[in-house]
């Protein structure tokens, strides 16, 4: 990422349809393509980029809501429709202080719905080697988790040792699995 940008911009990052939230804020350079902001998702989110994934936000200059994501993805032919492709456009093209809105959907299995919103934008620090993690509350959701009702199923089997799918799931989501554990300090981009 070339270091020319004056600008930063602070997104609060939270998955939809699960109580207590899990989120993140983020701060990334004002330059950030869509796929570069897909990338600190993905990392902040402790995903592998193992599958499909595209945002919809409105285009300021028309107000239509768009897909931005991969160019040429089968999704693309199958469904018909056209996508902005992510690694050519800027989040500063579409994000402004009257557009602050995103979804970016991760897996089309699992039907993650991250709620990507604008909260500032500021000005670019020194010393600060961006993008960074400033916040956030609760693990991540492994990844194939089996969309909202598999992960609540499987933190439901991690309260019952005795449950017959409980050693299972603690091999599949790992030993220290803490599902309100996070501290963005952890984060690295």
């Amino acid at each position: 990422m070339k270091q020319t940008f004056e600008k930063v911009y602070q997104l609060k990052l939270y998955i939809k349809g699960i109580r207590p939230q899990i989120w993140r804020r983020i701060q990334v350079p004002e330059n950030y393509t869509f796929l570069d902001l897909h990338n600190a998702i993905q990392t902040v989110m402790d995903w592998d980029d193992y599958h499909l994934h595209e945002f919809e936000m409105p285009d300021p200059r028309i107000g239509i809501p768009v897909k931005i994501g991969e160019k040429g993805d089968d999704f693309e032919d199958f469904f018909e429709r056209t996508v902005v492709p992510e690694e050519e456009v800027k989040i500063s093209d579409y994000f402004t202080l009257e557009n602050k809105a995103a979804l970016y959907r991760y897996d089309f299995g699992d039907n993650w719905e991250v709620k990507v919103r604008l909260e500032k934008i500021l000005p670019r620090k020194e010393g600060v080697e961006y993008p960074v993690c400033t916040a956030g509350k609760r693990a991540a959701v492994p990844e194939d988790s089996g969309g909202i009702g598999g992960y609540l199923y499987k933190l439901e089997i991690l309260k019952d040792p005795e449950d017959e799918e409980y050693e299972d799931v603690v091999e599949w989501m790992g030993e220290d699995f803490d599902p309100e554990y996070f501290d963005p300090e952890d984060v690295s981009f």
